[in-house]
């Protein structure tokens, strides 16, 4: 029953045959319309179940948005089988079994229509209809937003999902709409899911959040094609494409991901063009599986979130690079098992926490024309049939440039290192290489290292200014070690004698060395096979009271050193007594760390590190910090190697594991986690002498992880907790930054620091000690951007900071 009635406009074709009646229900009004007639229908609710027909207009009265309710109690509260115009109604259904708007013909128009209801779908389109839907919204918590099925279509205009209790949009059975400045937000399914062959999307400005589970989802043999679209803050990937599908994404941005940004798998292929990727959780881009492809042109991807490679390539899967930049990640690019490669072509690849690109499992990489910068390690290529080329790449400010190992055989062809705080080419442990025409400029270490003997082949290379010296190959036996043929070195350093002699093949260069190139030389300690080399210090060790003046210096961490001074104590102690020939009591020296980011957790390690080497507890005190990145590997078996190496490379030190719970998440399964746990507690057992573990993270999640692991926590003597740093703190850090880059803070600028570091909030984005330093480079960037318009400045024009250098707050 209605509570209202409906105008019928009968339209003929001669102005004098247009007549009016009024109608008590809608379903008379429709049996009585013709072809182009106008239905305008009085405010009110209806209890029917509406079907429209005819190419007639169907519409609420003007100026009353919403006054007209079509409500039935069960069934499909609108369908469409006409090209007809359906405007300004407000559509509620209540049938699970059914959608709430049922577009099954022709080409209809419905405009402003806001439909909410808790159906099977808001709006369903089938078979032939080809709907244009404008400024429509839909609001359906108990099933799908729009579904588009067997072989349906039509185009969808400033349209918004605004809650859905399965996906946002859901095409299926070969059909293929197209979405114009849509919005489609808080899903309990995916925001944008194609499935099935034939079936096809096409978004256009669209706009895709708040989903529980994946932005966009394309699988078995769908294709998609997504044009200036947004997809941010999802509970899982942000794109994911499954078996066979095909997916083009054009000046699309992509972030807030907890997940993977973007994961394909099953012979799907992506193409990305103009995107943005950032702020993801695992990978920015991974790619699985045989078949599987990504071409990415003039990409970013950067500022993850978490501890996983920017672009992951295994199981046989292909990733092309072309002039994309990836930058802010733990890791670059990972390319890992036999089949597996990755084309990277005019990029840049920087600030990279760990390795730039890492090739591992028989995979293969070839890089041209790029530029690696600020990363731990340039390039690593592993183990036994990993390879490819790098070929006139510049890698600058790393530790070490290109590591070779376990008979990975790469080619490296005028390629240059420049800076490397530890060697430009590293090689051992079986590794081979060819390296041609290569150079390395001012190394803090060696140019090349190549040791084990490894039947490396040097051809027209050439070192300047490096440290140590420009070439160092030891431990070959006769008849084995490097190929070198035509290579140059000043040899900074001189030239030490050498202990057998170097293989060469031509028994002079073509050119005249600038110094002569040394022999093998026999090395001491044994160097560690598979990992980044370290330099032997170059000053004196410092002694416990130099280190602990350092740590003293630190500001604020009052608690923490107090807890650092007692432990160190107490060894020193033991050790006296031992010397007086009394027991010592046994001191378990392995730490762990709580508190936020950027409160010196690891600064203090470091200086731990040194204290105990300084009181002889360990050989050399040096810190190895990992993640769970490093630790953890995808195959069985893989994670205690990577466990072991780490080890390894801390031997004599400390092994630094940061955020050490994402070892143990809380939905671990079959995560190789435990494995490296398990690991850890074995090797900490086995050599507690030899090396400290310190594990690090956040306090409550450190909390679970002990209370998950006993046998972790019995390992480890106390747990010292980093608190957040002060206002004045703060401040300090700020003054000190100052001080130490030559600025002064103008009066009125204390105070202003004080108050924005009072009000700054507490959320994700504050770092403690991160945060003040961020605020003097910020405050250090704007004084430029004044100062740079002041013709002649003065010398407190150039020092001076003042209140208004401050950065907004976030």
């Amino acid at each position: 029953m209605a509570q209202g009635t409906v105008q019928v406009t009968h339209t003929g074709t001669s102005r004098w045959r247009r007549r009016t009646g009024e109608y008590a229900s809608l379903a008379a009004a429709l049996e009585a319309a013709a072809e182009g007639d106008v239905l305008t229908i009085a405010p009110g609710t209806y209890r029917e179940n509406l079907v429209v027909q005819r190419s007639v207009t169907l519409r609420g009265p003007e100026g009353l948005p919403g006054s007209v309710r079509i409500a039935p109690v069960d069934g499909v509260p609108l369908t469409v089988r006409a090209s007809a115009v359906v405007q300004d109604l407000h559509v509620e259904g209540q049938d699970a079994a059914a959608p709430a708007v049922l577009i099954e013909e022709g080409t209809p128009e419905l405009l402003d229509l806001r439909i909410v209801t808790r159906s099977a779908a808001g709006v369903e389109v089938r078979g032939r209809a080809r709907p244009t839907v404008r400024r429509c919204t839909v609001d359906n918590p108990a099933g799908i937003g729009i579904a588009v099925a067997d072989g349906g279509g039509g185009v969808f205009e400033d349209c918004e999902v605004v809650a859905a209790g399965q996906a946002g949009v859901a095409v299926t059975g070969g059909a293929h709409p197209r979405l114009e400045r849509c919005r489609v937000h808080h899903t309990s399914g995916s925001g944008l899911s194609a499935t099935g062959d034939n079936s096809a999307l096409e978004a256009v400005g669209c706009e895709i959040y708040e989903v529980r589970g994946n932005g966009v989802q394309i699988t078995a043999r769908a294709s998609a094609h997504l044009t200036d679209c947004e997809v941010h803050r999802t509970t899982a990937d942000g794109v994911t494409l499954d078996t066979d599908a095909v997916l083009t994404l054009a000046d699309c941005r992509i972030h807030d991901i907890p997940e993977n940004a973007v994961d394909l798998r099953s012979r799907s292929v992506l193409t990305l063009t103009r995107t943005t990727v950032r702020q993801f959780g695992r990978n920015g881009l991974s790619v699985w599986d045989p078949g599987t492809r990504v071409d990415a042109n003039q990409c970013e991807i950067f500022d993850s979130t978490g501890d996983y490679p920017a672009v992951w390539v295994s199981d046989g899967a292909t990733a092309v690079l072309d002039a994309c930049r990836v930058h802010d990640v733990p890791d670059a690019l990972f390319v890992l098992d036999r089949g597996s490669r990755a084309d990277v072509v005019d990029s840049d690849l920087s600030q990279v926490r760990n390795t730039a690109v890492s090739v591992s499992d028989g995979a293969t990489a070839q890089l041209d024309d790029c530029r690696i910068k600020d990363a731990a390690t340039g390039a690593w290529f592993r183990d036994h049939g990993s390879g490819g080329t790098l070929n006139n790449c510049t890698v600058e400010g790393v530790q070490t440039g290109v590591i070779v190992t376990k008979g990975a055989d790469p080619t490296v062809e005028r390629c240059t290192v420049d800076s490397p705080a530890e060697a430009g080419f590293y090689v051992s442990a079986g590794g081979r290489g060819t390296f041609l025409s290569c150079r390395v400029t001012d190394s803090g270490g060696y140019g090349f290292h190549v040791i084990d003997g490894c039947r490396t082949t040097l051809r027209r290379c050439r070192t300047e200014r490096c440290s140590r010296g420009g070439y160092e190959f030891a431990d070959a036996a006769p008849g084995s070690g490097p190929v070198v043929e035509d290579c140059a070195s000043d040899e900074s350093v001189g030239v030490r004698p050498a202990a057998r002699e170097t293989a060469l093949q031509s028994s002079l260069p073509s050119a005249p060395l600038l110094g002569a190139l040394p022999g093998q030389r026999p090395t001491v300690p044994e160097e560690r096979p598979a990992a980044v080399p370290e330099a032997e210090p170059e000053e004196p060790a410092r002694d416990s009271k130099d280190v602990m003046g350092e740590l003293d210096a630190l500001v604020g961490l009052e608690s923490v050193k107090r807890e650092v001074r007692a432990l160190t104590d107490m060894i020193e102690v033991g050790r006296r007594r031992q010397r007086a020939g009394l027991k010592a009591a046994s001191v378990k020296r392995h730490l762990v760390f709580t508190g936020s980011p950027g409160t010196g957790k690891t600064t203090v390690a470091r200086l731990y590190g040194e204290i105990l080497a300084a009181l002889g507890v360990l050989e050399k005190g040096h810190l190895v910090e990992v993640s769970r990145v490093d630790l953890v590997g995808e195959h069985i078996g893989s994670t205690a190697i990577r466990t072991q190496e780490a080890f390894q490379r801390a031997h004599g030190g400390v092994l630094f594991i940061d955020e050490a719970y994402a070892l143990s998440p809380e939905d671990a399964g079959r995560d190789f986690g435990k494995e490296a746990i398990d690991t850890l507690v074995k090797l900490m057992e086995d050599h507690r002498d030899a090396v400290v573990v310190i594990v690090a993270g956040y306090t409550a999640e450190m909390e679970r992880f002990l209370s998950v692991n006993p046998g972790v926590a019995s390992r480890f003597s106390r747990t010292i907790t980093f608190g957040d740093y002060g206002p004045e703190e703060l401040l300090r850090i700020v003054e000190q930054q100052a001080e130490e880059h030559e600025y002064r803070l103008a009066e009125g600028t204390t105070e202003a620091l004080l108050k924005h570091f009072t009000e700054f909030p507490k959320g994700p984005a504050f770092g403690n000690g991160r945060t003040a330093r961020q605020t003097f480079e910020a405050m250090v960037e704007r004084h430029a951007g004044r100062v740079a318009q002041v013709a002649d400045p003065s010398t407190d024009d150039l020092t001076l900071l003042y209140p208004e250098d401050l950065p907004a707050l976030p």
